[in-house]
């Protein structure tokens, strides 16, 4: 038998042109939400060996235990977010487990054949996202686990749970707001 890796996958993620537009249809067509709005979300980190800083806007959701993540990115920084010409990626862009020891599992996935493409942080957590040559279009993302991440994640879980399906939004936090 062939055990996990990481654990259980907590996150699948999608990059979009439009937020707004998009968590709409998510609530439309696949019946997930509410959603919970982070906008202008900054990571500060390396992409690829070189200082980055990019800001980004999230919803996030919840279909049963995974998460499901959309990303916008409104930055022009490198980041794994964009194509090597700066432009925007569109689709399906990572899956990510959850850690209580970020380092331990940067190491593990490098012994693994993955290599590290970004690592950021900002005051709620760490990420490292991986890549590999021959799963090219997929990143693997490492969380680190917080008290606010693990509140995030539980209280995300019983609103999905709980939701009627009217309002898709449950609550917009802005980061750049007054």
């Amino acid at each position: 038998m062939i055990s996990k890796a990481f654990g259980p996958i907590k996150q699948i993620a999608y990059l979009v042109k439009n937020l707004d537009a998009s968590l709409e249809r998510w609530s439309l067509y696949s019946g997930i939400g509410p959603w919970t709005v982070y906008k202008n979300v900054v990571l500060i980190g390396h992409f690829r060996g070189r200082e980055t800083s990019v800001t980004i806007d999230v919803g996030l959701s919840y279909q049963d235990d995974l998460q499901i993540e959309i990303i916008q990115v409104s930055s022009r920084t490198p980041s794994p977010y964009q194509d090597s010409a700066g432009r925007p990626l569109v689709g399906m862009h990572h899956i990510a487990w959850m850690t209580d020891d970020l380092d331990r599992d940067i190491v593990k996935a490098g012994s693994r054949g993955m290599v590290l493409a970004f690592s950021a942080a900002n005051p709620a957590s760490r990420v490292a996202y991986f890549e590999s040559g021959d799963e090219p279009g997929i990143l693997f993302e490492f969380i680190e686990v917080t008290p606010p991440i693990l509140q995030g994640f539980a209280e995300g879980v019983a609103a999905s749970r709980a939701w009627d399906g009217r309002d898709h939004i449950l609550q917009t936090i802005d980061f750049a707001a007054p």
